[in-house]
């Protein structure tokens, strides 16, 4: 078994595999991970997939970063119930930026990036038909998972979308043709995206061997999807969501994830990782304070992580405000549920309401009680949204 296949099981990103013995003898890897361009991040729902492009680099295999310029426009059905929202193509192009800086971040800046539109926005839609139309069976393509749950859930799909799984695997196609990359990695959800690409590729006559690799789709064990939570998405961009609150974020990890997670999104030593795993009841936050600053490590920056940390001792430990975030306001007296969404703390005013109604809501460490009382800022003030969430105002 390849270091690299060896690695990737022993840390729990292994699902499926099309054929995991050949692909383990293989010797060098070179393997893709497709991402759309949807937004101009990427959040943590995409973590595991960086952490694998991570892991073939250090095994000394040869990644490709494949961004989808091309199949943004098409959306992938799967696993989802609706049709993703139309994407201009300047949006796609700062994007593509966008998300080109966190790969920057995570060491992977130097990796191969490819772009589908290279090959998919100069075949026109007949050509397509007549050299692939024909060697894709439509019966396989509604058995695939991604169009058979949708069809299922009685959840609309437009033929735009059902084109998706083809587009993908004829980027395997390209990808194999032009680079010679033999691996197509992804989640478990697109697992008949990358099988259709594989038969494709023989049907062609490939004389190489093509693989599938999936890893877990992840959720909390209170069955929460990974990357996004009641306060919006956990991005990877600092500008989107703060070193803080991205440390804050694992260190709120539930006491079943922490071993997991500590897998998937550190590189702690797995020795470590099973000496931690020894810790019971309340030790169990010593691995939660190592798993957030290890995983704000990885994607801030050792000073980001050290001060995010020195941040949450003062806060939770202390007492104190030091190193939490900031946001400035123009106002001097706003209605307290005023206060509460202009700093961030809800999303609206109504949550801001529910939020001090339900005794949540503090300044200065002191219980707001009426939604509409007239604050009187202070620069410097601290604002609190439960036991965990705080930040501080400063005057414009």
């Amino acid at each position: 078994m390849s270091k690299f296949l060896e690695i990737f099981k022993q840390r729990g990103f292994f699902h499926q595999c099309t054929d995991e013995v050949a692909l383990g003898e293989l010797g060098n890897i070179t393997a893709y991970i497709g991402f759309d361009c949807t937004a101009d991040s990427l959040h943590v729902g995409s973590l595991m997939q960086i952490m694998v492009l991570r892991l073939l680099k250090q095994t000394g295999n040869k990644p490709i970063i494949l961004l989808g310029g091309a199949t943004t426009k098409v959306g992938d059905p799967s696993g989802k119930d609706e049709s993703r929202p139309v994407i201009t193509e300047a949006e796609i192009q700062r994007n593509k930026q966008g998300i080109k800086k966190v790969f920057d971040k995570f060491g992977l800046g130097d990796c191969l990036f490819v772009d589908n539109s290279e090959w998919l926005d100069n075949i026109s839609y007949l050509e397509f038909l007549s050299k692939y139309g024909k060697l894709i069976s439509v019966n396989n393509m509604i058995a695939k998972d991604s169009v058979k749950q949708r069809l299922e859930r009685q959840a609309h799909l437009s033929f735009l979308e059902f084109n998706y799984m083809i587009f993908q695997a004829y980027d395997f196609v390209e990808l194999n043709r032009k680079y010679n990359c033999n691996t197509q990695i992804g989640g478990s959800d697109q697992w008949g995206n990358i099988t259709a690409g594989i038969e494709l590729g023989r049907k062609l006559g490939s004389d190489k061997n093509l693989f599938g690799l999936t890893t877990p789709l992840i959720t909390t064990s209170s069955g929460a999807k990974m990357g996004k939570t009641a306060d919006g998405a956990i991005w990877l961009d600092a500008e989107k969501l703060s070193p803080y609150d991205y440390y804050q974020f694992w260190r709120n990890t539930e006491d079943a994830d922490v071993i997991r997670f500590l897998k998937f999104f550190t590189e702690l030593p797995i020795e470590k990782i099973a000496e931690l795993e020894k810790l019971q009841g309340q030790e169990i936050n010593e691995a939660k304070k190592i798993l957030a600053y290890e995983a704000t490590k990885l994607c801030h920056g050792e000073p980001a992580a050290e001060a995010a940390q020195d941040a949450a001792i003062t806060a939770f430990e202390q007492g104190g405000t030091e190193g939490l975030p900031e946001v400035e306001i123009a106002e001097t007296e706003l209605p307290a549920f005023a206060l509460f969404k202009e700093a961030g703390l809800a999303e609206s005013g109504g949550e801001a309401r529910r939020l001090i109604k339900g005794g949540g809501a503090k300044i200065d460490d002191a219980k707001v009680e009426d939604e509409n009382q007239v604050i009187k800022l202070n620069d410097g003030m601290k604002l609190s949204s439960g036991k965990k969430k705080h930040i501080i105002v400063r005057l414009k």
